[in-house]
């Protein structure tokens, strides 16, 4: 047996993003964003990443925030699959008109 067998796979790599568009079937795109520090300015800047992820049972809408794990290639450009969702957003209520 290998090294790599008696230890399992590596743990995945985690995200938490907002999701920006769920018009795909299946699919959903997050945007990922992070704080990083300039190697030789040491300023703090935003960095933003979308992220192609994969939704089996379509259940994420717009701006929910969502947790995302690294996966084996779906397709061209899936990489990452739909781990949680930690807070749904609200969604647009339609008001009740009464007519009188």
């Amino acid at each position: 047996m290998s090294e790599r067998s008696q230890i399992g796979r590596p743990r995945a790599k985690t995200r938490e993003g907002v999701v920006v568009s769920d018009a795909m079937n299946k699919t959903i795109v997050v945007v990922v964003n992070r704080r990083i520090q300039h190697p030789r300015y040491h300023k703090y800047i935003r960095v933003n990443k979308k992220y192609v992820v994969h939704d089996e049972r379509n259940e994420c809408g717009k701006g929910d925030r969502v947790v995302i794990a690294e996966s084996r290639p779906l397709s061209k450009r899936k990489r990452w699959r739909l781990r949680t969702i930690v807070e749904r957003a609200v969604r647009d209520v339609p008001e009740l008109r009464i007519e009188e």
